[in-house]
């Protein structure tokens, strides 16, 4: 049977970390204190044996993420879901801008072991922003699904009550063989943020673990922590300044389990998740409440179109800037709280559907109201697959422009051209010449570079050509223009 461990939560230790005192902003929590601090009525010989079949539902894996200039190791806990050893981790245990490519070595460990099998990076789904690992055969036998522990087919999941006793599964780090220990608390708040998520009184689970209810069901899957809200003041300063502090190994929030279990099956079928779904009305943002009492519209919720997209399925559909979107496939749009909310709804709804499909768009038009049907598109080529190449002589790597970059700096995609400079390595000749992360390069020597393949192949020559002096940048950062000289010898 695994070791249960169970570490101290001493709240005492954020006051040993700073030397000033915190005072609690959420009234929220202050209001559940009591309540958190009630005895939690469990049967002693009872949570041992669900802890003991539940752990197997967890695992650490590790990884390298390859840079220009070393190999760093990373970390995060998932949760097996089938019998094939898949495993999904949160969205946040990979950097949206690191390259498919710079992922290695994946390696899987059992909770309490630091020994390890092969791993294979599947991809992440755009829809639940999980990314997909599978174990190899060797320890698929050694593993239990998280669906075990669900309600039976043809069941719904069971809701957690308020203030209802829940407990969930923590991970060590890798120095402490991964040693698995329990989290246990109450519910404290439910809410759509725009998955139906509970909010517990205290941490219940690491980022990516399983939580269950008192009888060992799943009820949820913890996602990212939460920052937590404190004034920090001293006796010379009684005003006080907002701090945040963020536990990063532990969360207290988690979407319910019928958030989760219809999506376990969105097993990318490549590496870079696609077909991804694009709609292409940019700058989603919530209605003002205001201006939504005034068009008599805050029954429901609405989001304002900033701008619609050059060539997408949104200009075709004839979408326009500042239209109010009220419904999508006639279904209007929910009343979320905090209003931002509704935007993640929105692009969650465009997420889970697939290019091809067509979306029917409800929108506010001045007084009018107007239907319109979008054909969505396949998504231009993302960051993360954007080309990319390290130049050390230079020390550089340049990264092939795509669609979001036209966006972000508001011109016509046709007007784009060149490269972005992806890294620039400290203390180098592009470096010292001045050059930033994110520069749009537009000319190598004065030669105009309309394609990666123009970048690549200037470049490649002067990191050949040993007797160069130096090599001429014209640059774009922002609304000005640099021209740059970097200095070979």
């Amino acid at each position: 049977m695994s070791r249960i461990s169970c570490p101290s939560k001493d709240r005492s230790r954020i006051s040993r970390r700073w030397p000033t005192s915190f005072r609690r902003v959420s009234g929220f929590r202050c209001a559940c204190l009591l309540l958190a601090c009630a005895p939690i009525v469990r049967a002693a010989e009872e949570l041992p044996v669900l802890w003991a079949e539940r752990v197997k539902s967890v695992v650490a894996v590790e990884f390298f993420v390859e840079s220009e200039t070393d190999r760093r190791s990373s970390l995060s806990y998932g949760t097996v879901i089938d019998a094939n050893g898949t495993i999904i981790l949160p969205a946040a245990a990979i950097s949206p801008r690191i390259g498919v490519g710079q992922l290695k070595y994946f390696k899987v460990h059992r909770a309490g072991e630091v020994a390890s099998v092969p791993g294979e990076y599947l991809g992440q789904d755009a829809y639940t922003g999980w990314h997909f690992v599978r174990a190899d055969k060797s320890l698929r036998s050694e593993l239990t699904p998280i669906t075990a522990f669900a309600v039976k087919t043809g069941t719904s999941s069971p809701v957690p009550a308020l203030a209802e006793e829940i407990w969930g599964i923590g991970l060590r780090n890798k120095d402490e063989d991964f040693t698995p220990y329990i989290l246990v608390t109450r519910i404290g708040l439910i809410q759509s943020i725009p998955q139906r998520t509970a909010i517990a009184l205290r941490e219940v689970a690491a980022p990516g673990l399983p939580v269950f209810n008192r009888d060992g069901v799943f009820i949820g899957l913890a996602s990212s922590s939460y920052g937590q809200s404190y004034l920090q003041f001293s006796r010379a300063d009684r005003g006080g300044q907002p701090v945040i502090l963020v536990n990063v190994e532990e969360s207290s929030a988690f979407p319910l389990a019928h958030e989760v279990l219809p999506h376990l099956g969105r097993i990318p079928k490549n590496l870079n998740g696609r077909p991804l779904a694009w709609l292409g009305a940019y700058g989603l943002e919530p209605m003002d409440p205001e201006a939504a009492k005034f068009l008599k519209i805050d029954a429901q919720g609405a989001v304002v179109v900033s701008e619609v997209l050059e060539g997408s399925p949104a200009e075709k559909a004839h979408l326009k800037d500042r239209d109010i979107i009220l419904a999508l496939d006639g279904k209007p749009l929910p009343r979320l709280k905090p209003s931002g909310v509704v935007v993640n709804y929105v692009e969650r709804e465009i997420a889970r559907r697939k290019p091809g499909d067509v979306l029917g768009i409800t929108v506010l038009r001045g007084t009018e109201r107007i239907e319109v049907e979008a054909d969505l598109a396949e998504e231009p080529k993302l960051m993360r697959e954007a080309q990319r190449k390290y130049f050390d002589r230079v020390g550089l790597t340049m990264r092939e422009f795509v669609f979001g970059d036209a966006i972000a700096r508001r011109i016509k995609i046709v007007e784009s051209g060149g490269v972005v400079a992806h890294f620039v390595k400290p203390n180098s000749p592009a470096a010292i010449a001045g050059l930033r992360v994110d520069d749009w390069i537009k000319e190598i020597d004065g030669a105009e570079i309309k394609t990666f393949a123009d970048a690549l192949a200037k470049l490649t020559a002067i990191e050949a050509d040993h007797e160069r002096v130096e090599a001429i940048l014209l640059i774009s950062r922002g609304s000005e223009t640099a021209v740059l000289r970097v200095k070979l010898k």
